[in-house]
């Protein structure tokens, strides 16, 4: 009997992925774990494994197509002709799975008082929506929480997208099987509220996820040869959670610069001394940051709107964003404040590598608290980086250089590194950010200070 091969839940909160290659074709004999095809998700690409020995009867996918979680996308005749029990992992998600799809959708009884709760908050709007225009007052608040014993019908995955997007998921209509709410229905919703705050003004997301909306584009074709590219899902992911942060984030920029030549000096002269690790500055800067993080616990949070919260984390996990040819990709280095120097060069080249070719997992990629964007080897004397949410904070590293600085008697030359550091500044204030980055640059200038 086949056995049909579905696209796994690669990670939370992706539901789809495209086909980028096809490892085998029909008639292929194939051993367990072999690669069938590899996926692009929303946030790296993933291999699909044969889930045993067998032969490709039958593929249903080509190089391009969309593929869905739980989709069949191609048939094993396995050696022995028998069905294969699904191993533990994979039962464990099909379980999972069912037991979302068995959460109780939420009666007509108790459907009634939310729907006049709801229609209450519209007649008394937050004190938000309280500073719209007149005519827009009746907007439905979106950081409201439902307190008592009414279950809305979604999965955990889409709750948390209503929690980011500080949305009440019990004023969302769910469009599924009775009434289950899907992501889509939360977006719709969220889209739906905009055009109410801005006057009817449609607010369209095109084929992007996010709340920004784009002006019509002219005929370009007018003054020239113009060609089209498709984005790729790097670039689309990359430009819905720039745009969304740009959007809803109050971000405020400061800008510092550390005197790094002890730093510098030092620096060379170990790579002279240890050719076989090579120590680089924004390893450095990695530990740096993440004993800051330590210093002012308040850079390593979350705010979370919905539950008028700020989410502490016991954890420092960086991420770093590494150029590559198809475009940005930001791994995490986990656990930064308990790791040495020399662990952290290692762990940053292995997954600078592997961004480059490709091959980051998503979970190395997510769970990021702080990020560091280094563009120090490109050049540039600044820039303001744009905060990745749900995170806070962002450091900006731009290229050193020599300048005159006053000692006090005189003018010295001094290799100064410019930092810009952007935060969330509902969350922080302007001397925080001032004092976080000043306590970066002298932990730079002065590095003893992180035994202090």
């Amino acid at each position: 009997m086949a056995i049909e091969i579905t696209v796994p839940q690669v990670s939370d909160g992706v539901t789809s992925g495209t086909v980028i290659s096809l490892a085998v074709a029909v008639g292929d004999e194939v051993t367990e774990d072999q690669t069938l095809l590899e996926l692009e998700t929303d946030k790296a690409v993933v291999a699909i494994p044969s889930p045993r020995d067998g032969t490709i009867s039958e593929i249903r996918v080509a190089e391009g197509d969309q593929a869905e979680v739980g989709s069949v996308i191609m048939l094993l005749e396995a050696v022995d002709g028998a069905e294969e029990e699904p191993s533990a992992e994979h039962k464990d998600d099909k379980d999972e799975r069912k037991a979302e799809d068995s959460e109780p959708a939420t009666s007509p009884q108790q459907r009634e008082p939310d729907q006049a709760e709801s229609r209450q908050q519209q007649e008394q709007p937050s004190a938000a929506t309280r500073d719209i225009r007149p005519e827009h007052r009746n907007a439905p608040d979106l950081s409201t929480r439902r307190s008592g014993d009414l279950v809305a019908p979604a999965a955990p995955s889409v709750r948390r997208i209503a929690r980011e997007l500080g949305v009440d998921i019990y004023q969302v209509q769910g469009s599924g099987p009775g009434g289950r709410i899907s992501e889509e229905d939360v977006r719709a919703f969220v889209r739906s509220t905009m055009e109410q705050v801005t006057g009817g003004a449609a607010v369209s997301s095109g084929e992007f996820r996010g709340l920004h909306a784009q002006r019509p584009l002219p005929d370009f074709s007018k003054w020239g040869d113009v060609e089209r590219k498709p984005l790729s899902k790097i670039r689309q992911v990359t430009a819905d959670a720039m745009g969304y942060a740009w959007s809803t984030i109050p971000m405020v920029t400061q800008y510092d610069g550390a005197s790094v030549d002890a730093l510098e000096n030092f620096r060379q002269d170990y790579n002279r001394k240890s050719p076989e690790v090579k120590l680089t500055m924004t390893a450095i800067l990695l530990k740096v940051c993440a004993m800051a993080l330590k210093e002012f616990p308040q850079f390593n949070t979350s705010l979370d709107l919905a539950g008028q919260e700020l989410v502490y984390k016991k954890y420092v996990h960086i991420g770093v964003a590494v150029d590559t040819d198809n475009g940005l990709l930001v791994p995490v280095v986990r656990d930064a404040d308990r790791k040495g120097i020399s662990a952290l060069v290692a762990e940053l080249n292995a997954l600078a590598e592997k961004a480059r070719a490709r091959k980051l997992s998503p979970d190395e990629m997510d769970g990021g608290t702080f990020t560091i964007s280094n563009l120090g080897g490109i050049g540039g004397s600044a820039f303001t980086p744009i905060v990745y949410a749900p995170q806070v904070a962002i450091l900006g590293v731009s290229r050193t250089e020599t300048r005159p600085v006053w000692n006090g008697q005189e003018f010295v030359p001094q290799q100064m590194m410019p930092l810009s550091l952007s935060y969330d500044h509902r969350v922080i204030d302007g001397a925080d950010g001032a004092r976080f980055l000043r306590w970066v640059c002298e932990a730079l200038e002065q590095p003893l200070k992180l035994l202090m």
